[in-house]
Protein backbone atom coordinates (compact mmCIF):
# COMPACT_ATOMS: atom_id res chain seq x y z
CA UNK A 1 0.00 0.00 0.00
CA UNK A 2 1.37 3.54 -0.67
CA UNK A 3 2.14 6.15 1.64
CA UNK A 4 -0.47 8.35 0.44
CA UNK A 5 -3.10 5.38 -0.34
CA UNK A 6 -2.62 4.84 3.44
CA UNK A 7 -2.74 8.82 4.20
CA UNK A 8 -6.23 9.14 2.47
CA UNK A 9 -7.15 5.57 4.01
CA UNK A 10 -6.35 7.55 7.84
CA UNK A 11 -8.03 10.69 6.71
CA UNK A 12 -11.35 8.66 5.80
CA UNK A 13 -11.23 6.41 8.92
CA UNK A 14 -10.26 9.78 11.17
CA UNK A 15 -13.47 11.99 9.51
CA UNK A 16 -15.71 8.58 9.88
CA UNK A 17 -14.99 8.47 13.53
CA UNK A 18 -15.85 12.23 13.74
CA UNK A 19 -18.65 11.90 11.89
CA UNK A 20 -19.95 8.68 13.22
CA UNK A 21 -19.89 9.95 16.80
CA UNK A 22 -21.98 13.35 16.21
CA UNK A 23 -19.46 16.13 14.85
CA UNK A 24 -20.48 18.16 18.09
CA UNK A 25 -18.41 18.39 20.91
CA UNK A 26 -15.70 16.16 19.38
CA UNK A 27 -12.37 17.79 18.52
CA UNK A 28 -11.38 16.24 14.52
CA UNK A 29 -7.86 16.80 15.97
CA UNK A 30 -8.13 14.10 19.15
CA UNK A 31 -9.51 11.75 16.53
CA UNK A 32 -6.87 11.90 14.24
CA UNK A 33 -4.24 11.15 16.62
CA UNK A 34 -6.11 8.15 17.94
CA UNK A 35 -6.71 7.42 14.44
CA UNK A 36 -2.43 7.37 14.23
CA UNK A 37 -1.98 5.31 17.65
CA UNK A 38 -4.75 2.92 16.72
CA UNK A 39 -3.90 2.23 13.45
CA UNK A 40 -0.63 3.54 11.79
CA UNK A 41 1.63 4.54 14.76
CA UNK A 42 4.86 4.51 12.87
CA UNK A 43 3.12 6.29 9.72
CA UNK A 44 5.89 9.18 8.25
CA UNK A 45 3.63 11.13 5.65
CA UNK A 46 0.99 12.58 7.96
CA UNK A 47 1.21 16.22 6.54
CA UNK A 48 -0.96 14.89 3.84
CA UNK A 49 -3.49 13.26 6.32
CA UNK A 50 -3.72 16.66 7.71
CA UNK A 51 -3.88 18.65 4.42
CA UNK A 52 -6.60 16.40 3.12
CA UNK A 53 -8.73 16.74 6.24
CA UNK A 54 -8.30 20.44 6.60
CA UNK A 55 -8.88 20.65 3.19
CA UNK A 56 -12.74 18.39 3.65
CA UNK A 57 -13.03 20.67 6.67
CA UNK A 58 -12.40 23.87 5.29
CA UNK A 59 -14.73 23.11 2.48
CA UNK A 60 -17.23 21.07 4.06
CA UNK A 61 -20.54 22.99 2.87
CA UNK A 62 -19.29 23.35 -0.37
CA UNK A 63 -18.43 19.02 -0.78
CA UNK A 64 -21.67 18.50 0.77
CA UNK A 65 -23.45 20.41 -1.92
CA UNK A 66 -21.59 18.47 -4.74
CA UNK A 67 -22.56 15.40 -3.14
CA UNK A 68 -25.99 16.44 -2.76
CA UNK A 69 -25.74 17.82 -5.98
CA UNK A 70 -24.35 14.31 -8.08
CA UNK A 71 -26.08 11.62 -5.73
CA UNK A 72 -29.40 12.35 -6.53
CA UNK A 73 -31.07 9.81 -5.68
CA UNK A 74 -29.70 9.63 -1.92
CA UNK A 75 -30.22 12.33 0.19
CA UNK A 76 -27.01 13.14 2.23
CA UNK A 77 -27.34 12.10 5.64
CA UNK A 78 -28.94 8.47 4.05
CA UNK A 79 -25.72 7.66 2.20
CA UNK A 80 -23.69 5.44 4.79
CA UNK A 81 -20.99 7.29 6.91
CA UNK A 82 -18.32 5.28 4.77
CA UNK A 83 -19.66 6.47 1.77
CA UNK A 84 -20.47 10.03 2.52
CA UNK A 85 -16.66 10.15 3.92
CA UNK A 86 -15.23 8.56 0.90
CA UNK A 87 -16.96 10.90 -1.19
CA UNK A 88 -16.02 13.84 0.97
CA UNK A 89 -12.33 13.43 0.40
CA UNK A 90 -12.84 12.29 -3.45
CA UNK A 91 -14.39 15.89 -3.90
CA UNK A 92 -11.86 17.51 -1.98
CA UNK A 93 -9.19 16.10 -4.21
CA UNK A 94 -11.09 16.24 -7.53
CA UNK A 95 -12.41 20.08 -7.10
CA UNK A 96 -10.13 21.98 -4.89
CA UNK A 97 -7.25 20.44 -4.92
CA UNK A 98 -5.30 21.09 -8.29
CA UNK A 99 -2.26 18.83 -7.32
CA UNK A 100 -4.10 15.45 -7.70
CA UNK A 101 -4.72 14.34 -10.86
CA UNK A 102 -8.64 13.80 -11.33
CA UNK A 103 -8.51 10.20 -12.37
CA UNK A 104 -5.83 9.50 -9.52
CA UNK A 105 -8.42 10.74 -7.12
CA UNK A 106 -11.24 9.27 -8.60
CA UNK A 107 -9.71 5.56 -8.99
CA UNK A 108 -8.40 5.89 -4.94
CA UNK A 109 -11.75 6.59 -3.56
CA UNK A 110 -13.29 3.56 -5.93
CA UNK A 111 -10.71 1.60 -4.00
CA UNK A 112 -11.01 2.67 -0.24
CA UNK A 113 -14.76 1.85 -1.15
CA UNK A 114 -14.19 -1.59 -1.97
CA UNK A 115 -12.04 -1.70 0.97
CA UNK A 116 -14.22 -0.29 3.47
CA UNK A 117 -17.71 -0.04 2.09
CA UNK A 118 -20.23 -2.00 0.62
CA UNK A 119 -20.48 -4.67 -2.28
CA UNK A 120 -22.00 -1.22 -4.69
CA UNK A 121 -19.95 1.40 -2.66
CA UNK A 122 -16.95 1.29 -5.44
CA UNK A 123 -19.99 1.46 -7.93
CA UNK A 124 -22.11 4.33 -6.34
CA UNK A 125 -18.40 6.44 -5.27
CA UNK A 126 -17.65 6.08 -9.04
CA UNK A 127 -20.90 6.83 -10.38
CA UNK A 128 -20.86 10.51 -7.86
CA UNK A 129 -16.93 11.21 -8.83
CA UNK A 130 -17.87 10.39 -12.18
CA UNK A 131 -20.40 12.62 -12.75
CA UNK A 132 -18.48 15.35 -10.74
CA UNK A 133 -15.70 14.82 -13.23
CA UNK A 134 -17.76 15.01 -16.51
CA UNK A 135 -18.78 18.59 -15.79
CA UNK A 136 -15.33 20.04 -14.50
CA UNK A 137 -12.79 20.99 -17.34
CA UNK A 138 -10.23 18.41 -16.65
CA UNK A 139 -7.68 20.11 -17.90
CA UNK A 140 -7.53 23.24 -15.66
CA UNK A 141 -9.73 21.95 -12.83
CA UNK A 142 -11.57 25.28 -12.87
CA UNK A 143 -12.68 27.65 -9.94
CA UNK A 144 -16.21 26.17 -10.54
CA UNK A 145 -17.75 23.86 -12.98
CA UNK A 146 -21.01 24.60 -15.22
CA UNK A 147 -23.78 24.31 -13.10
CA UNK A 148 -22.11 24.29 -9.91
CA UNK A 149 -20.83 27.84 -8.90
CA UNK A 150 -18.05 27.22 -6.02
CA UNK A 151 -18.99 30.88 -4.40
CA UNK A 152 -22.78 30.27 -4.52
CA UNK A 153 -22.54 27.19 -2.99
CA UNK A 154 -19.93 28.48 -0.02
CA UNK A 155 -22.95 30.94 0.94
Amino acid sequence: MSNRHLARTIAMQSLFLWDFQGKEGIELEDVVKGVFKNFAPEFDDRGFVNELIGGVMENLPAIDRYITKYATEWPLDQITIVDRNILRIGVYELVFNRDIPAKVAINEAIEIAKTFGSDSSGKFVNGVLGAIYKDLDTEKKPEADKEVNKEEIKK
